[in-house]
C-alpha cells in the first residue's frame, strides 16, 4: 500500500481533486474539498417530531379496527376510529396513512415488496432496540406511525390496503449506547430506508420546497417510496448494444451540465434532464460515441452546500458524488416536478433512446461513502442513523471514529455481508431495470478494505461482483485508488475488472506538452501499458485511457493555465490539485491572441490523436471535442452555472467546429482501425519502434508503425509524436510492396486539412514534422 501525504485540513462533501504536492505515481489519490469552518447556525428541533413511544400532538389516528391475532401489531390504544377512503394510484399522494390491516410481516426481502394484499416493509439493524415505520401524506402533511417487529436483525411489518405505488414512508429507529459506541441514534430524525426503491422529496432542481421540511444545518427531508404498477414498453425492435469493452469509445458526461445551457437548443423543460440527453443522442452517435459514462445518478441532495450558512452555501452540486440512496435514481434530473416515479421512467426513456442509437450507458457510482458526512457536519439521512457500525467503517477507540479513507467524512463498510448485499442489489437493479450496460466504481480501492480499513487481497464484494451471473456480463471499472492506496495495475481484477489508467494520463500529458526524460513511459502507454496489465488473463483494453476527466481541468484549460483558478470555490484557492501538468502555451488564461489559440487548438488536436492512437479503451470527457472551458477551475463540482454548462458552438464559430470535426473523424477512424483495436499486448511483429536513442532524456520525438497485415486487415499506420520547439525530419519506413504512405492526420495543418479521410494521395520518403505537432500516416494501395 502506497501511503499518499495529505493536507490537514477538515473535509466536506463531493469536492473531488487529486492531492496536492504528491509524488507522480501517488498522485492519483482523491483530496476532497475542506471547509476549515465551524458551522454558526444553531440547528432547529422539529416541533412536531412523533416519538418513537407514546401518543404525541402529531399522531394520527389508527384504522377502525386492530387486528386480532397474536403475531399482529399491538395499536395504540383509546384512538379514534379513522374511515378508509378508496385511493387512486394516479394520486400524487394517495391517503396512505389509510390502511385496513397490519400484520406481522417477514422478515424478507429487505426494503418494500408487495405479498398478496399487503405491502411488507422489512429493514436490517442488527442494534436498534426500536424502530417504527412512518406513513406520510404529504397533500396534507399528517404521518402516522406504525411500530415495527424484529426477526433476528431485521425489523418488519406488513401493512395492508395501501396503494402500489406513491406511498410515502420513513424509518423511525432507537437504540442503547451514547457517542462512545460509534452509534448515532437519533429518534428525532425520520430516517429513509437504505432499500426504498425511489426518493421522493424536493421535485424541482435546485429550489427549496415546502414538502422537504427543511431545517437549518439538519438539511431536509426525504421519504421512501415505490410503484408496484411500475411497466415500461422498450418497444418491440428494440436491442441493446452488445458492444465489447474493446470497442468502446466512452464519453464521460453530466446528465445536469451537458444541456443545461441555452444553447444547448432545447426547451426550458428538458435541459439537465434525462431527456434532455436523449435529445442529443444523434449528436453522441455522430461523434462516434459508443457508451456514456454518467456521472451519478442515484438521488443526491444537490444543495447539500447549502445547509447552514459557510464559504460554499452558493455553491449547487451539479456532480453528484454524495448519495442518500444506492437503490433511486435521482429524481431532479426528471421533468422539472414530475416527482419520483416519472424521473425513473424518463431515465429508461433515455437509455432507450441511446441503445436505439447505438449507445451503451455505463453509470458512475459511489458506494465508497454517502451523504451522511463526518460527526463534524453530520447529514443525518438514513444508514448511520439505522446502524452506523454496519453500514460505515468505525473505529470507537479514537476520538474521530468514523473512518474517512473517502475523503468525504465517512466509509461505507462495503464488505460486511448486508452492506455487500445491498450493493450487489443495487447493481443488479440497475442493469435488468433500467438495461444499465456497466460501472464505473468511483475510488474503488475503499471497497476493498475490511470493517477496521485494512487493505484485502480479495475483498468478497469485489470478487462477488467479478463472479455474480448478471454482473460479470456489463462492464465494470474501477477508480482504483482512495486516500490511502494506489492501485493502477493491482487491483483486484479476476480477468474481468478494467481500471483507470491514471499513469497513462499523467505520461501522456507530460510528454505532449515537452517534458524530458518522457519518451520511454509515453511509449509504453501508447502500446497498450503491458507493465501494468499483462498478467494472468488481463488484456490491453482493461486500460482506460484518458487525458482528462470530470475532476480536473477541461483538455480545453489543459493547453490554457499553468494554474488552478479555483476562487469561485470559496476555499482561497486551496482545493484542488497543483498537479495538473499543464501548459498555457504562453499565456494564462483567456486570450485573443492568435498565435497563442493556433498553438492551443494544435496541442488539443495532439492530446485527443494520442489518445485515440493509444492501444487500450479511450474515454474523452463532454465538452472537450468543442474546446468547453471551466476558466481553469479544476474542481467545479458545485457550480450550476456556464462555469459548468456545455456551451454549444455555434456555425459561426470556426475555431470550435473545426474541433469537432477532427475529433469526430479521428474517432471514426479508431473504430475502424484494426490494429488499435487489440486482444492482446503488442509483440514484436505488431509494432515497430523508430527510435534507437531511447535514453536521450532530452528527445521530445518518437515514432512507430503499427502493423496489421492480416487478410481484411485495415493496413499499417504510421504514427509520430514531435513535442519539440522546432520542426524534425521524420524518415518514413519503407511501405509494404504495392502500397504507400499517405497522411491522414497532421495537427499543425488549419481544419479541414488537419484530417483528410481516407488520406491523401501521398507523401514524401522524408516528412517535416512541425513544432508540438503529430502525423498519422496510413498505408494505401499505391
Amino acid at each position: 500500500m502506497q501511503q499518499t501525504p495529505f493536507s490537514g485540513r477538515g473535509l466536506a462533501p463531493c469536492c473531488r481533486a487529486r492531492p496536492q504536492q504528491c509524488p507522480v505515481q501517488q498522485r492519483n489519490a482523491v483530496q476532497r474539498s475542506i471547509h476549515p469552518w465551524q458551522p454558526c447556525v444553531p440547528s432547529q428541533i422539529r416541533s412536531q417530531a412523533v416519538r418513537a413511544s407514546g401518543a404525541s400532538s402529531n399522531a394520527l389516528p389508527q384504522p377502525a379496527a386492530a387486528p386480532a391475532a397474536a403475531n399482529h401489531v399491538a395499536l395504540q390504544q383509546h384512538q379514534p376510529k379513522q374511515r378508509c377512503v378508496a385511493m387512486h394510484s394516479t394520486a400524487v399522494m394517495s391517503s396512505a396513512t389509510s390502511y385496513t390491516k397490519l400484520s406481522k410481516g417477514k422478515a424478507e426481502p429487505l426494503g418494500p415488496s408487495k405479498q398478496g394484499n399487503a405491502v411488507n416493509f422489512a429493514v436490517f439493524s442488527q442494534a436498534a432496540t426500536a424502530m417504527s415505520l412512518v406513513l406520510h401524506n404529504p397533500s396534507d402533511g399528517s404521518k402516522q406511525e406504525i411500530p415495527m417487529n424484529k426477526s433476528g436483525d431485521v425489523w418488519h411489518v406488513a401493512v395492508e390496503g395501501l396503494p402500489s405505488s406513491n406511498v410515502y414512508y420513513a424509518l423511525r429507529v432507537s437504540g442503547d449506547g451514547g457517542w462512545e459506541t460509534g452509534y448515532r441514534w437519533d429518534k428525532t430524525r425520520l430516517l429513509l430506508d437504505p432499500r426504498a426503491p425511489l426518493v421522493a422529496g424536493r421535485r424541482t432542481w435546485g429550489q427549496r420546497e415546502e414538502r422537504e421540511e427543511f431545517q437549518t444545518k439538519k438539511g431536509s427531508m426525504w421519504w421512501g417510496t415505490f410503484d408496484f404498477n411500475a411497466k415500461f414498453d422498450w418497444g418491440r425492435d428494440y436491442e441493446r448494444p452488445q458492444h465489447k469493452l474493446r470497442d468502446l469509445i466512452i464519453y464521460e458526461m453530466s446528465v445536469r451540465c451537458f444541456t443545461a445551457s441555452k444553447s444547448s437548443g432545447l426547451s426550458q423543460d428538458k435541459r439537465g434532464t434525462y431527456l434532455g440527453v436523449a435529445e442529443k443522442a444523434s449528436y453522441l452517435a455522430s461523434l462516434g460515441i459508443t457508451a456514456v459514462e454518467l456521472l451519478p445518478v442515484f438521488e443526491y441532495d444537490e444543495l447539500e452546500l447549502q445547509r447552514w450558512p459557510n464559504p460554499r452555501d452558493h455553491m449547487v452540486n451539479v456532480w453528484g458524488y454524495s448519495h442518500m440512496s444506492f437503490m433511486a435514481p435521482m429524481s431532479r434530473f426528471g421533468t422539472p416536478g414530475c416527482g419520483p416515479v416519472q424521473a425513473a421512467r424518463e431515465l429508461k426513456e433515455m437509455v432507450r433512446t441511446l441503445h436505439n442509437a447505438g449507445i451503451q450507458v455505463i453509470l458512475d457510482v459511489v458506494y465508497n461513502h454517502t451523504a451522511e458526512l463526518d460527526d463534524k457536519s453530520p447529514y443525518l439521512l438514513s444508514m448511520r442513523g439505522i446502524d452506523s457500525a454496519t453500514y460505515y467503517m468505525v473505529d470507537p477507540s479514537q476520538f474521530v471514529q468514523l473512518l474517512n479513507l473517502s475523503g468525504c467524512g465517512n466509509t461505507v463498510n462495503a464488505n460486511h455481508p448486508v452492506v455487500k448485499q445491498l450493493i450487489i442489489d443495487s447493481l443488479v437493479r440497475y442493469v435488468e431495470e433500467f438495461h444499465i450496460d456497466g460501472f464505473r466504481f468511483d475510488l474503488a480501492s475503499c471497497l476493498c478494505r475490511d470493517s477496521k480499513g485494512h487493505p484485502m487481497t480479495a475483498p468478497p464484494l469485489i470478487r462477488d461482483i467479478a463472479k455474480h451471473p448478471v454482473l460479470s456480463k456489463v462492464h465494470l471499472i474501477a477508480e482504483p485508488w482512495d486516500l490511502g492506496m494506489y492501485q493502477v495495475g493491482s487491483f483486484p481484477n479476476w480477468d474481468v475488472w478494467a481500471e483507470w489508467n491514471g499513469k497513462f494520463r499523467d505520461d501522456v500529458r507530460r510528454f505532449v506538452k515537452g517534458d524530458a526524460g518522457l519518451k520511454g513511459a509515453f511509449a509504453t502507454r501508447m502500446s497498450g501499458s503491458a507493465d501494468l496489465y499483462h498478467n494472468h488473463d488481463r488484456r490491453p483494453y482493461h486500460s482506460v485511457n484518458f487525458v482528462t476527466a470530470h475532476d480536473g481541468f477541461s483538455l480545453h484549460d489543459q493547453v490554457s493555465y499553468n494554474y488552478k483558478n479555483n476562487q469561485a470555490n470559496g476555499e482561497n484557492n486551496n482545493d484542488g490539485t497543483n498537479d495538473n501538468f499543464s501548459w498555457n502555451c504562453g499565456h494564462e488564461g483567456h486570450t485573443e491572441n492568435g498565435g497563442v489559440l493556433d498553438l492551443r487548438y494544435k496541442q488539443m488536436r495532439n492530446y485527443l490523436t494520442a489518445l485515440m492512437m493509444a492501444v487500450g479503451t479511450p474515454m474523452i470527457v463532454m465538452g472537450d471535442e468543442i474546446a468547453m472551458t471551466h476558466h481553469g477551475n479544476n474542481n467545479w463540482y458545485g457550480h450550476d452555472t456556464e462555469l459548468s454548462h456545455m456551451h454549444w458552438p455555434s456555425h459561426k464559430d470556426d475555431r470550435r467546429q473545426g474541433l469537432l470535426r477532427f475529433t469526430s473523424e479521428l474517432i471514426k477512424f479508431r473504430r475502424n482501425c484494426k490494429a488499435l483495436k487489440r486482444d492482446k499486448f503488442l509483440g514484436p511483429s505488431d509494432i515497430t519502434w523508430h527510435e534507437d536513442n531511447w535514453e536521450n532524456a532530452d528527445s521530445r520525438f518518437l515514432a512507430w508503425t503499427l502493423h496489421d497485415s492480416k487478410e481484411g486487415g485495415s493496413g499499417d499506420v504510421y504514427i509520430a509524436f514531435n513535442a519539440h520547439g522546432f520542426e524534425v525530419p521524420a524518415h518514413l519506413p519503407k511501405p509494404a510492396p504495392g502500397r504507400k504512405w499517405a497522411r491522414l492526420i497532421d495537427t499543425n495543418l488549419p481544419s479541414p486539412r488537419d484530417f483528410t479521410i481516407g488520406g491523401n494521395a501521398g507523401v514524401e520518403p522524408v516528412y517535416g514534422v512541425a513544432p508540438h505537432s503529430v502525423i498519422v500516416l496510413i498505408s494505401k494501395k499505391a
